[in-house]
């Protein structure tokens, strides 16, 4: 007989914008008040929604990605303690790339199928009525192996509204936990790559206290809790190894995408992370590597240039002994970075990269890199899993690529990363290790 994980939830929608974080913070905050210990996870490659989830309920979220993590990782992620497990999928429940990576195609569909965790859909019913029914129906049949709990409306207009959705719904056999009324107050600050940091938002408590009171206040929340259903384990469990056992590790508003099940699992292996803020001006601690995570320096590029401090002690410290930079890292491993108004800022210029945010362009999507030279912990020919999303353009990348990159269908991108000596960097966030 295969051994449960938590009981637990996936709460979905069919799109993005329906309102599933708002859900997902509110209900993490009851279920922290209601005296359970909840453990968050949050569908995808998002490394700004666990952030949010660890402030609702005191514990860190956890990424669960079908298309990035095999199975033996995504075990890894669900061996925690608690009580119940909420997960917040990601875009549309169903929606993933048409390749199958590791463990399937990112979709949060994919999390619930593997996991035996029930769905809970968020249903914006602005503009339509009984039609809904017809929608939940659609996304209860779509696939065989999930199972729809029921659904939670959002965005109700009126009693009237209400009782004409609940009707259809309870026609079609699909439970309603809830109707949240239309509000416009309750939307989380917007930032070109999604939400902002929770570390930056005004009075994240009270918004936080703000849903959770309005959940309470319209969703049955003893029947969601009666809902989740324990999860099968996924068979053996694999932890990433560390890169190195001390780890300087760049951290503050600019340096802040580091995905937690990376750091935990190096954590548990006896490394130790030694954190210093770049934006105060401190240099790199002593350590056997410096990871510079990515984050928004097109936001402080010019207090990132004037940190000489921190320019010249990450240039002593290359020196000697590796430093890696993701993303906003690598960008300030290079040799300028141009803000949104235009201005030129001087980065470390450890690589020749010159990247600019005046022509803004999008790069997203899953990436699997295959190392062309021994990085990290890496040897040559290592295939990684990763994640790709910013809109810096490349100017120059003129040092030796670090690796052949694809997208998910094995199209290749021009975004390389590059290697200097000591020195490497990606645009891509590490995830995983291709098995």
């Amino acid at each position: 007989m295969s051994a449960q994980t938590l009981p637990g939830l996936v709460i979905s929608a069919p799109r993005s914008g329906a309102g599933k974080t708002t859900v997902m913070l509110g209900l993490l905050r009851c279920l922290r008040e209601d005296g359970l210990r909840v453990q968050p996870y949050k569908c995808g490659p998002d490394y700004i929604d666990p952030a949010f989830h660890r402030a609702a309920c005191g514990v860190a979220s956890r990424n669960l990605d079908s298309w990035a993590m095999p199975r033996a990782l995504l075990a890894e992620q669900l061996a925690q303690p608690g009580d119940i497990a909420l997960t917040e999928g990601s875009m549309g429940l169903f929606d993933g790339v048409a390749t199958p990576g590791a463990s399937g195609t990112g979709a949060s569909a994919d999390i619930a199928a593997q996991t035996g965790w029930p769905v809970v859909v968020v249903l914006d019913v602005s503009g339509h009525a009984q039609t809904v029914a017809a929608l939940a129906l659609g996304l209860k049949h779509y696939r065989q192996d999930i199972t729809l709990a029921g659904v939670i409306l959002n965005r109700v207009a009126s009693a009237r509204h209400e009782r004409l959705c609940r009707l259809a719904l309870e026609a079609a056999g699909i439970p309603v936990f809830g109707a949240l009324p239309r509000r416009g107050d309750l939307a989380l600050p917007e930032r070109h790559l999604g939400l902002v940091q929770a570390v930056e938002h005004p009075d994240l408590e009270r918004a936080i206290c703000g849903y959770a009171a309005f959940l309470r206040a319209h969703v049955d929340l003893e029947a969601l809790k009666a809902a989740a259903r324990g999860g099968v384990t996924l068979g053996a469990r694999l932890a990433p190894q560390p890169p190195a056992q001390r780890i300087a590790m760049a951290q503050d508003a600019a340096f802040s995408f580091a995905y937690p099940h990376l750091l935990a699992a190096w954590r548990s292996a006896g490394a130790e992370l030694l954190p210093f803020s770049p934006l105060a001006d401190e240099a790199p601690p002593p350590a056997e590597l410096c990871w510079l995570p990515g984050g928004y320096p097109e936001l402080h590029a010019g207090r990132l240039a004037a940190s000489q401090r921190f320019l010249h002690g990450l240039r002593e410290f290359s020196k000697t002994t590796p430093v890696h930079g993701e993303c906003g890292g690598y960008m300030v491993l290079g040799e300028s970075l141009t803000d949104a108004q235009g201005a030129v800022h001087p980065m470390a210029g450890l690589l020749g990269l010159k990247t600019s945010y005046a022509q803004r362009r999008m790069h997203l999507g899953y990436r699997r890199a295959t190392l062309l030279a021994p990085v990290l912990h890496f040897p040559t020919g290592q295939a990684l899993r990763g994640h790709e999303f910013h809109y810096s353009t490349i100017l120059a990348q003129p040092d030796a690529p670090l690796a052949t990159v694809t997208d998910a269908d094995g199209n290749s991108v021009p975004e390389t990363g590059s290697r200097r000596g000591t020195v490497s960097g990606t645009f891509f966030h590490l995830i995983a290790e291709d098995q």
